[in-house]
């Protein structure tokens, strides 16, 4: 099986790569493949511009570079989005990509006056990290807030399913390793028969 891991933040040394590379460490270990998307370092421009707005109003296809993102999902058994929390949300650099890649006329389309979910049968898994701590996201509703805008409101608007939203919370804080382990266990167990049924 073969994952594409998404990595949403702009430094190599970020503990948000680090959780990416176990991850693929994780699934190497069990015989499986990955790809990262290192957003950053491949220089993907996160900007919606006017060619992207033709593309949603299907007047033009999609530009190349939307094209090879679209592509690496399609060969993907899974998906997965590594990312640091930022104002409670996804960083604007993997909120672009999302908003670029998953097209009208690829991630959904509309037939009278309905919408088409063309992204059914795609897996993803979500792995957060968080400066803030647990009880601060239960407290003030983040994580269900966040749950409903990014799983419901992008994932099951296209029809993939979010298998596993993991929130890695008080990053900043002693405790990486723990964090480190848990990725490296994601990445064990992503293709489990388990996770495949869910």
């Amino acid at each position: 099986m073969h994952a594409l891991i998404v990595v949403g933040h702009h430094d190599p040394q970020s503990l948000t790569h680090a959780l990416a590379k176990q991850v693929a460490d994780g699934l190497a270990s069990e015989g499986h493949s990955s790809e990262i998307a290192d957003l950053a370092s491949e220089g993907f421009d996160p900007r919606f511009g006017l060619a992207d707005h033709a593309v949603h109003r299907r007047l033009a296809a999609p530009p190349a570079d939307v094209l090879n993102e679209q592509a690496r999902i399609e060969r993907a058994d899974a998906l997965v989005l590594v990312y640091p929390i930022y104002w409670w949300s996804l960083p604007a650099l993997l909120k672009g990509w999302v908003e670029r890649v998953f097209s009208n006329g690829w991630a959904f389309d509309y037939e009278g006056g309905t919408t088409v979910k063309k992204l059914r049968g795609m897996k993803v898994h979500l792995v957060g990290v968080a400066g803030a701590d647990t009880g601060t996201f239960e407290r003030h509703g983040y994580g269900e807030a966040m749950r409903v805008q990014i799983e419901h409101g992008i994932f099951d608007y296209c029809g993939a399913e979010v298998l596993s939203s993991t929130l890695l919370d008080d990053s900043e804080g002693p405790d990486q390793a723990a964090h480190l382990r848990h990725a490296l266990a994601l990445g064990k167990t992503l293709f489990t028969d388990r996770q495949a049924a869910a």
